[in-house]
C-alpha cells in the first residue's frame, strides 16, 4: 500500500470533511471513477444508493444515486464541517447566500445542508459523525478543492463568517491572503484555496461559473486522459478558467473533465520527489 500524506481536516471545524457526488447510475459512476482515479468502492453508511471511493484504502469521497439525494444537478460538491448545522444555515441566510436543502437528518451520522454563497457557487455544510482518515491538501494528498470566484476576499468574508474561519480557537483553521487568492490552512498546510477570476453566473457552461471545483490526484495523468475518454467523459478545453486567463506554468499536470453525466471535476498528477 502507498501511503498518502496531507492534514487530516474532518475534526476541524470550518474546514472541508467531504466530497459527495449526485448520480444517476450509481453503477455507471463506480465503473468511471475505478477506471479514471484507481478507486475501489464500499457500502456507505447510507444505504444501498450511497458508496465510498477509496484510494489505497483510504477514504476520498462518496458516490450517492440521485434518488437518495435531494433534488439537484449531478456534480461534485464540497462539504464543511460545523458543529450547529441549524445555526450555520441561518448565519448562510444572514450573510445574503441562499439555503437550497435542509438541514436533513442522515441518521445516525449526522445533519446536512445544500447552499449557494453570494456568485452562486454551491457547498454543503455537515454536522455530526466524520469520516476517519479524510483529507485534503496540497502536494500528495488524494484531493484539493478550490473556489474559483470573482472575488476571492469577499468570498472569504462569507465563509469565514458562515464557517467561523480564523477565530483563534484552538486546533482551527487559518487564513491567509495571497496575491489574488486566499489560502485556508490547519496547523500551517493548506486544505482549500479560493481564487479570484473571470467568472459568469448566469452562463451556461459549468466551467465558467463561479464553483468549487475539486482536483483529485492520479499518479499517470495520461492514462487517466485515456481512461476518461475510454469510459464516456470527456476533456473540459481551456483548463480550469476556460481559457479566459493565460494558463499556469503547471496546466500540463491538470485536466478538467466531465463525467458522462456531466459532472465537472479535475484531474492532477500527484507530486513526486522528481516533480515536487
Amino acid at each position: 500500500m502507498v501511503p498518502v500524506s496531507g492534514p487530516t481536516t474532518g475534526d476541524v471545524m470550518g474546514a472541508p470533511c467531504w466530497l459527495n457526488l449526485s448520480a444517476h447510475d450509481l453503477e455507471a459512476a463506480q465503473r468511471f471513477y475505478g477506471a479514471v482515479l484507481g478507486w475501489t468502492f464500499r457500502r456507505g453508511a447510507f444505504g444501498e444508493s450511497y458508496m465510498v471511493g477509496e484510494r489505497d484504502g483510504v477514504p476520498v469521497a462518496g458516490i450517492a444515486a440521485v434518488s437518495a439525494q435531494p433534488a439537484g444537478p449531478v456534480a461534485w460538491t464540497v462539504f464543511f464541517a460545523v458543529d450547529d448545522a441549524d445555526a450555520a444555515v441561518a448565519r448562510i441566510r444572514e450573510r445574503g447566500g441562499t439555503v437550497g436543502v435542509g438541514p436533513l437528518a442522515y441518521p445516525p451520522r449526522g445533519r446536512a445542508a445544500l447552499a449557494t454563497d453570494l456568485e452562486g457557487a454551491v457547498f454543503g455544510v455537515w454536522e455530526g459523525r466524520l469520516v476517519s482518515r479524510w483529507h485534503v491538501g496540497e502536494r500528495q494528498a488524494p484531493a484539493w478543492v478550490e473556489l474559483h470566484t470573482r472575488d476571492a476576499f469577499d468570498a472569504a468574508v462569507f465563509y469565514g463568517g458562515v464557517l467561523g474561519w480564523a477565530d483563534e480557537s484552538q486546533g482551527g483553521t487559518e487564513v491567509s491572503y495571497e496575491h489574488e487568492g486566499v489560502v485556508l490552512r490547519r496547523n500551517g498546510q493548506a486544505v482549500a484555496r479560493l481564487d479570484s477570476g473571470p467568472v459568469e453566473s448566469e452562463s451556461p457552461r459549468p466551467e465558467l461559473r463561479p464553483r468549487w471545483l475539486v482536483r483529485f490526484r492520479v499518479r499517470d495523468l495520461e492514462a487517466a486522459r485515456e481512461a476518461v475518454l475510454a469510459h464516456g467523459g470527456w476533456v473540459v478545453p481551456g483548463g480550469e478558467w476556460a481559457g479566459v486567463r493565460p494558463p499556469g506554468g503547471d496546466d500540463e499536470r491538470r485536466l478538467v473533465v466531465r463525467d458522462p453525466e456531466g459532472a465537472l471535476f479535475a484531474v492532477e498528477a500527484e507530486e513526486t520527489e522528481e516533480t515536487g
